[in-house]
């Protein structure tokens, strides 16, 4: 008698509800279709009108919610807290800023093929770090490798040395210091303390248009909805629940028979390619890059966007950078000066009070609702 048996692995998750393939087509439509159309066509002044103000704020903010999606991704389901986010999303800026330095061409004021800081310094040429920044195709290509070399060579040590927890978290934001001290110093070739600013063009195109402002709206847009379909098929497939097992027990993973190393690794270059990307659709639309994106108050932001919003939810960090730097843009107009006290007290009582964020504490109301 055969009493072999087949074993049965539990089905995947869909990658998405029906309502929740509902709000992203929603979301699809008003980036792709309901804010051009309100921007563009809709007459200033009316009541409809979206205003260039209000398509410069949301642009960016979209870039900081890929950066607050990442931090998910390494904090949230691999419990990784990193504070040094803020230099792969400063590397990816720079590298952008660099291709759009040299869109200017000779229209600087000193009419030079040099940036004009390089002209201001007396450099007589490039150096070697700019030799492809003329290329766009080269551009999109370092805007992935650069953060993703550099926090895979720095990842490989740190997680093959098994530094984790508070270790970590200091390291990486050691490291994010070190890189803003380096970029402050004019004989780098990164424009020093001032950094890039002044773009006109990119593919040639004038760069301060309503038409080209929209485009990279709407580019932003798509690229933080694609990132959050990717970041939930990682969730939601084998990888990712290995990821959040290596969360909740690593020392059992091992015991498994898995190795954490790859899993970790690869998760933190991911999440910093993600954060380069966002940094180089940053640029562009904000018109300024300097050192002062490294900082480390930067970093700790990143991982407050996600804490306010809900960690291991995807959506969670989305809401937060939302919710967060909306309440920034407000609050350092009315009263500047009570900003950071703000951030502090948020944050406390979001670690205090509502550990799974506002997501989480909509789900726990949500549910309260469904039982009574």
């Amino acid at each position: 008698m055969n009493m072999s048996h087949k074993l049965q692995l539990p089905a995947a998750p869909a990658l998405l509800t029906r309502k929740a393939w509902t709000a992203f087509l929603v979301c699809l439509l008003a980036v792709g279709v309901l804010a051009p159309v309100l921007n563009l066509l809709v007459p200033a002044g009316t009541v409809l009108h979206l205003s260039d103000y209000a398509i410069a704020l949301i642009g960016k903010i979209m870039c900081y919610a890929i950066c607050a999606l990442a931090m998910d991704l390494i904090w949230g389901y691999t419990g990784i807290l990193s504070l040094g986010h803020g230099l792969f999303f400063a590397l990816g800026s720079y590298v952008m800023g660099m291709y759009l330095m040299r869109q200017i061409g000779r229209d600087g004021q000193y009419q030079s093929d040099l940036p004009d800081f390089m002209v201001f310094l007396d450099w007589k040429e490039l150096p070697w770090h700019w030799a492809l920044s003329d290329s766009f195709v080269a551009t999109l290509l370092m805007v992935v490798l650069v953060p993703g070399v550099i926090a895979g060579v720095f990842g490989f040590f740190a997680f093959r040395s098994r530094i984790k927890g508070v270790y970590f978290s200091i390291i990486t934001q050691a490291m994010t210091f070190a890189a803003m001290l380096l970029f402050f110093r004019n004989e780098t070739g990164f424009g020093g303390n001032n950094g890039f600013t002044d773009f006109k063009r990119i593919l040639g195109l004038p760069i301060a248009t309503p038409g080209m402002r929209m485009t990279l709206f709407v580019l932003t847009g798509l690229t933080l909805l694609g990132c959050f379909l990717f970041a939930r098929w990682l969730v939601t497939s084998k990888y990712g629940r290995v990821l959040q097992a290596i969360r909740d027990a690593e020392s059992r993973v091992m015991f498994s028979g898995y190795s954490p190393l790859p899993y970790k690794l690869s998760i933190w270059v991911i999440s910093a390619v993600m954060c380069g990307v966002a940094g180089a659709l940053y640029v562009p639309q904000v018109g300024i890059i300097n050192p002062g994106e490294m900082s480390a108050a930067n970093s700790i932001e990143i991982a407050v966007w996600a804490a306010v919003g809900g960690r291991a939810s995807l959506i969670g960090p989305i809401v937060g950078a939302f919710l967060v730097n909306g309440a920034k843009s407000w609050l350092t107009v009315t009263a500047p000066e009570f900003w950071l006290y703000f951030l502090g007290v948020l944050f406390i009582a979001v670690t205090l009070y509502m550990p799974n964020g506002v997501v989480g504490l909509l789900a726990k109301f949500k549910r309260k609702g469904g039982v009574a």
